[in-house]
């Protein structure tokens, strides 16, 4: 029984929770709600690792790029193989594996025989799962609400992996410091439990897939070719690897911030990414409460234009509080662009080609997040890091006031898409 209907009127609660009275996504949202603050623990863990290794602003760049790039290769790959093949078993093998990695990844740093290369390995090969995970869990979503509470999900997915993005790198700081790395590890490979423990307990329907006879190769073409003729899709993902290029890689220098700049150490780096967590949770909240996606497109430039203006602001600071507190709006603002676009992006996309966009997605969203961060790394080491996020936040005004000059006619395009079939968004998004 595949369970998208939703519960009793008397059981709906919130509007801003909709999407909870599906039971499929209740499953899922909270076993991501226990297991995603792992993710942001190692992510902490494994940057300041790197960093206590190497003292190396331009290995920190290249952890990023051996972490995400791979995403970028095999994002399309993952996208295919999602409109080909069950959702759910894809998202239980990525999670099986990705676990497994972290575990290795803690053996080798609690046994004192960690080096850079083995980091950097283990870091890719996560980046392959990843690339497999990223547009199957995207793609997977309108299984689990149905299309009406497709929006509310997305923001509460956000809200969920935004909540670990607060709690997450606060705690790594604290257990970095009192114990060491290798901690963070085992408890990020233990905390995927909790998500295949989720995905095995749902009640799915089989889906029916259309038949594909050609090569996988021709099925990534026919996802980008319906991409590269659909004036809104294409603009927001340009507009979107704009921002991952240029801005995210702010992340990867982190801990140069928090330690050289600003004077905080391990905590401090724990405590400046959860500033920009707790920023983008509130982000997150403010999409969950919106009834409609009425609206969305304009959102999108403004808030990218609000996350390059946040980054410029941060690299003149050096205050470590003014620093944390700049972070908030700085986070809030890529969030509320993030998860705008991905909402326009499903909302536009025919089932059938849902897993490959959104693989395209993956690739904009954290592929070209990693060229940044090795573009970031050797620019931080010639010019400092505070002029190289400072000038990322400059090209992310600049992609925001273009995007913001196209918006009449995205805005056209999107009617014409929608009222031929393509999607289910509203006129006047």
């Amino acid at each position: 029984m595949n369970d998208t209907r939703p519960s009793p009127p008397a059981a709906r609660g919130p509007a801003m929770l909709r999407a909870l009275r599906h039971r499929n996504f209740r499953l899922f949202f909270f076993g991501q709600l226990l297991s995603l603050p792992g993710t942001w623990i190692q992510m902490v863990a494994q940057s300041w690792l790197i960093y206590r290794l190497t003292d190396s602003a331009a290995l920190l760049g290249l952890a990023g790029f051996a972490n995400q790039f791979p995403v970028f290769l095999m994002a399309p790959f993952g996208g295919a193989v999602a409109d080909r093949f069950d959702r759910r078993r894809l998202l239980i093998g990525t999670q099986v594996a990705s676990s497994a990695l972290a575990l290795l990844l803690a053996a080798l740093t609690l046994s004192g025989q960690v080096t850079v290369w083995q980091v950097f390995t283990l870091a890719a090969l996560l980046g392959l799962v990843n690339g497999v995970d990223l547009p199957a869990r995207q793609a997977f979503t309108v299984e689990l609400v149905g299309r009406e509470d497709l929006p509310n999900a997305i923001a509460l997915n956000s809200s969920a992996f935004n909540s670990a993005r607060l709690i997450g790198p606060a705690v790594a700081g604290v257990l970095v410091a009192a114990a060491g790395e290798g901690w963070c590890f085992l408890l990020n490979g233990l905390s995927y439990v909790t998500v295949v423990a989720a995905l095995a307990a749902m009640r799915l329907a089989p889906v029916a897939r259309p038949v594909h006879t050609g090569s996988l190769l021709a099925h990534i073409a026919d996802g980008v070719r319906f991409v590269r003729g659909h004036v809104p899709i294409r603009s927001l993902l340009l507009l979107l690897g704009m921002v991952s290029l240029a801005g995210m890689p702010y992340a990867v220098l982190m801990p140069l911030f928090a330690d050289r700049i600003l004077g905080g150490g391990a905590q401090g780096l724990g405590i400046l990414m959860s500033c920009a967590g707790g920023g983008a949770l509130l982000g997150a909240l403010a999409l969950a409460a919106r009834r409609s996606p009425r609206g969305l497109t304009a959102w999108v430039p403004w808030a990218a234009f609000g996350f390059g203006l946040g980054l410029v602001a941060f690299s003149l600071s050096r205050s470590f509080w003014l620093s944390g507190l700049l972070l908030v709006p700085t986070g809030l603002a890529l969030i509320v662009q993030m998860a705008a676009s991905n909402t326009l992006l499903q909302l536009l996309v025919p089932d059938a080609l849902r897993g490959r966009v959104m693989s395209l997605y993956s690739m904009m969203f954290m592929g070209m997040a990693p060229l940044g961060a090795l573009l970031a790394g050797s620019l931080a080491e010639l010019i400092g890091a505070p002029a190289t996020v400072g000038g990322g936040g400059v090209l992310c005004m600049l992609a925001a006031l273009w995007f913001r000059r196209r918006l009449p006619d995205i805005r056209t395009a999107v009617r014409g898409l929608a009222s031929r079939g393509g999607g289910a968004a509203a006129p006047g998004a």
